[in-house]
């Protein structure tokens, strides 16, 4: 495997990025688009999870494709992103077609960030203006680190940030991933600066330190609580894939997010993986080639968490240092 041109999700054609962030709330969200409605699937280990239209993603539902996916900070408040995302789509005529209405379907996840130092006193709730001026901003290229839904993110001991990264396989399918990390464990080895997911980093792309000395014992903070964490992630590829095929996507992936955060899946976590496929490249081998895309989706999400992280900017009031600022590295 190889990174794509980018290093992006948006290597995987056809799919861009969109990002907007409020910066007084400390809050964004971010959007995942296709040119065209593509078919989704998700798969949930975290205790605490926070979704939008997540249970039409079952492969035995009437809808077998969306037209996007949101990540949001947020909390409840976040869910409604999708609601902008959806009212900027319906504007373009897209849409799941009902009796001459056009229905934007636009299944979404939301993380905790009420509690990182911004201004959360508001009398309107920002999320669905965020998420149409997500839409609009949707690109190739996009920011990573303290962006997005990633804007007010931590970790257990550093700030955390949206990542994203990709892989190009021998057989010339792509596969991306694109997270919020927002996690209650920690993304680096025994407090730092070596990241968990080191095994999996190609060409540098997070410091290149390698592998560090660790202590996978380390228990985690006492004063985490309920519902103040989770890690939302999208991978996405090219390939040809069924709705169940692209669940089965998604539960492979959450090994790299076990990979990269200790601990994840937590009771105290929403952790969860969007699975995306545009249908550009069909499966020559589809026993062994969804072998492939399940370990370079895995491999990927990894990268991104640590990629995220390593890339977050610090900003005044923040409660938690980001990695460049606690080891001097860029």
């Amino acid at each position: 495997m190889r990174p794509g041109p980018r290093n992006l999700i948006t290597d995987v054609a056809g799919l861009k990025v969109g990002q907007a962030e409020d910066t007084r709330v400390r809050s964004g969200v971010t959007v995942l688009l296709g040119e065209a409605p593509f078919v989704a699937g998700l798969h949930v280990m975290g205790g605490a999870p926070g979704t939008r239209e997540t249970e039409l993603l079952a492969p035995d539902r009437l809808v077998q494709e969306v037209d996007a996916l949101v990540l949001s900070g947020g909390s409840a408040f976040g869910l409604d992103a999708a609601s902008g995302v959806a009212d900027g789509l319906r504007g373009m005529g897209r849409g799941f077609e009902v009796g001459g209405q056009r229905v934007p379907i636009v299944p979404g996840a939301i993380l905790f960030d009420l509690l990182n130092g911004g201004d959360k006193d508001w009398t309107e709730n920002p999320y669905k203006r965020l998420g149409h001026a997500a839409l609009e901003n949707a690109a190739e290229a996009f920011e990573l680190g303290s962006a997005g839904a990633g804007v007010g993110a931590t970790t257990a001991d550093l700030k955390g940030g949206l990542g994203s990264a990709s892989a190009v396989l021998e057989n010339g399918i792509t596969v991306g991933a694109l997270v919020a990390v927002n996690a209650l464990g920690s993304a680096v080895m025994g407090g730092g600066p070596h990241f968990w997911a080191a095994p999996f980093e190609i060409g540098g792309e997070f410091g290149g330190l390698g592998p560090g000395r660790h202590d996978p014992q380390t228990e985690p903070r006492p004063e985490a609580r309920l519902g103040e964490a989770t890690t939302i992630a999208i991978v996405a590829t090219d390939a040809a894939l069924s709705q169940a095929q692209a669940t089965r996507l998604a539960v492979a992936a959450h090994d790299g997010m076990a990979r990269a955060l200790v601990p994840s899946h937590t009771l105290l976590d929403g952790d969860l993986v969007f699975a995306a496929a545009t249908g550009a490249r069909a499966l020559a081998d589809p026993g062994f080639d969804a072998l492939r895309l399940g370990h370079a989706a895995a491999a990927c999400l990894a990268r991104a968490i640590a990629r995220g992280v390593y890339h977050a900017r610090a900003a005044p009031g923040d409660p938690l240092p980001t990695w460049v600022a606690r080891f001097g590295r860029v």
